[in-house]
């Protein structure tokens, strides 16, 4: 399988620097602009199927996608949701203390799980197909994780995916490595 993960476009709490997890945030203009050069990118890439997170920001890059492939199949997932990270969601980044977490706090283990739950049902359903999926930086450093095999416990450690970025793996199912073709590409933006 060929998965195209997309990150979606910039939003205020971006700019704000805040948390956002499940907050259900839209995208500013800037976003809007990133979503329209990244759907200019995209538009002659060959997919089989658009998944995307049910959230606002997620659907909005999506939608800008689909305006070039209209007619593939499209499945919003709420697996694809962004970490939960409860009462710190709304909060500035440099304001809180992981130290002091709440307990409902979805970790990096549950959202690896999460991640492989969904590139496994990806897998049976496109085993030889090309899929595009749109959602979110931590849960995509998540799925990048589950991809690599990478111990939940070194997601941190990945590199953070930028507003509007796209990666793309070939993923394998017959034990071979999969392959990171590319990671975070951001060149599009730069056009406009």
């Amino acid at each position: 399988m060929k998965l195209t993960f997309v990150r979606h476009g910039e939003t205020d709490d971006n700019v704000l620097r805040l948390y956002q997890g499940h907050k259900d945030t839209r995208l500013n203009s800037n976003g809007l602009k990133q979503a329209k050069l990244l759907a200019e990118r995209l538009r002659d890439e060959d997919f089989d199927a658009i998944y995307s997170s049910d959230l606002s920001r997620a659907m909005e890059t999506a939608r800008e996608i689909r305006v070039y492939h209209p007619t593939l199949p499209f499945y919003p997932v709420v697996d694809l949701r962004e970490r939960y990270l409860s009462n710190f969601e709304g909060k500035k980044m440099d304001s809180v203390d992981w130290k002091k977490a709440p307990k409902d706090l979805e970790t990096w283990e549950m959202a690896f799980f999460r991640g492989k739950i969904f590139l496994d049902m990806a897998m049976e359903k496109h085993k030889y197909e090309r899929i595009l999926c749109v959602s979110h930086g931590g849960i995509g450093r998540a799925i990048v994780a589950a991809i690599k095999m990478i111990k939940p416990e070194n997601i941190p450690l990945i590199e953070r995916l930028e507003n509007a970025s796209f990666s793309i793996y070939e993923i394998n199912s017959n034990g071979s490595p999969n392959m990171e073709i590319l990671y975070n590409c951001t060149e599009h933006l730069k056009q406009g």
